[in-house]
């Protein structure tokens, strides 16, 4: 007769989940095959309203319009990171903080007041960031990275006018964008093979500190060889497929799925500043 032992409390603690960003989520929608331009102009565009309106009318708004879009797109809930101890505290901390400020409107409880502005402050700013994160995080699950350097290209168009060099800026923008991923799992992988490189225990403090330093070299020393390789081995690929021009090219362009979504943005945006206005002048 076998006996099976209960489940430790370290075998049932769920392992966090990482930041997922410059991948796009598996599966196809209508927010998918948006051209990449249309996401960058509304992303641009909600930046520029949340600057000089961001008030709780327009993060309302703005947070309600990427909610539909993510629900469209049918992102799931496990791409959302795990969030950290220490930042839970810190918020905490920027929250009492920011709540001794005090400020209107108050709160009377048993003779003493309250002044709730500086938390309510606190609190929109923190929702300004978390919306604004999330456009940014809609924008790489949706899009594939090849197509963000030709988007701004044909984007920056206009600006060839003023001799800007925006078809270099899209191909720089398209190579880091590529790279970035890639370098990211290359410096994973030697950092977990430093970790299983066999380490003797040093005795004393001023010890450990000169481990840890030389650890670090070694590390900086074999992230820039290992950077240079792949930066080679990239430029090889580029110029066997006809030069880094084909960065920068595509064909896709704008169709009515664009300009239909573009055309709600805009229209929650004249919302936004129209509720935004009225309540204002309100007294």
């Amino acid at each position: 007769m076998t006996t099976t032992s209960a489940p430790s409390r370290g075998s049932t603690r769920r392992n966090p989940r990482p930041v997922v960003l410059l991948v796009p989520v598996p599966g196809t929608s209508t927010i998918h095959e948006l051209w990449a331009g249309t996401k960058l102009l509304i992303v641009f565009g909600a930046s520029v309203l949340l600057t000089f309106y961001p008030g709780w009318i327009t993060i309302g708004l703005v947070a309600a319009l990427v909610a539909a879009a993510a629900g469209i797109a049918r992102i799931p809930r496990g791409v959302l990171p795990s969030m950290p101890r220490w930042l839970w505290i810190v918020i905490a901390l920027g929250g009492i903080t920011a709540a001794l400020a005090g400020g209107s409107p108050k709160v009377a409880l048993g003779g003493l007041e309250i002044g709730l502005g500086g938390a309510l402050n606190f609190l929109r700013i923190t929702a300004l960031t978390v919306v604004l994160l999330a456009l940014g995080a809609m924008v790489s699950w949706t899009t594939n990275v090849a197509e963000i350097g030709p988007a701004l290209a044909t984007l920056g168009r206009p600006l060839k006018l003023l001799r800007i060099p925006i078809d270099e800026w899209a191909v720089a923008l398209a190579l880091a964008l590529r790279a970035f991923p890639m370098l990211i799992d290359e410096f994973q992988v030697l950092y977990a093979a430093r970790r299983l490189r066999p380490k003797r225990i040093p005795r004393s403090r001023k010890a450990r500190r000169r481990r840890h330093a030389l650890e670090l070299i070694d590390l900086l020393a074999a992230a820039i060889t290992v950077t240079l390789r792949r930066a080679d081995e990239m430029g090889d690929a580029i110029t066997a497929r006809g030069g880094t021009g084909q960065l920068s090219a595509n064909p896709a362009r704008p169709k009515l799925a664009d300009w239909v979504t573009i055309a709600i943005a805009v229209a929650t945006g004249a919302l936004a500043v129209a509720l935004e206005t009225i309540f204002h002048l309100m007294p």
